[in-house]
């Protein structure tokens, strides 16, 4: 299963990501590419849905999207005032394996 991890969406300040930045994902083993960015703090939040997207939960049945193939996400940080950073929504879509297209 692949997915792909867009940034739609920064409130605040985000040291790593910028809108419409996006990286893919390949499950079951969990591989990114060496270059792409990956926030821990971001990527702790997401996991848990790529793993329900990849095992063929709904993402509208998750209660994270109004599609059965594309949820959102946030990262934890709150952004200001309480810290210097700030929020991140991810969209996750999943895409039909290479082969299956």
């Amino acid at each position: 299963m692949r997915i792909r991890v867009e940034i739609v969406e920064v409130r605040g300040k985000c040291p790593v990501y910028e809108v419409g930045d996006s990286f893919l994902v390949e499950m079951p083993k969990l591989v990114v590419k060496p270059e792409t960015k990956v926030c821990v703090h971001a990527f702790i939040a997401i996991q848990t849905f790529l793993q329900a997207l990849a095992r063929g939960y709904s993402a509208k049945k998750l209660g994270i999207g109004s599609k059965d193939d594309e949820g959102y996400v946030q990262c934890p940080d709150p952004g200001p005032p309480y810290t210097s950073g700030g929020t991140v929504i991810f969209k996750l879509k999943k895409l039909p394996n290479l082969g299956d297209e």
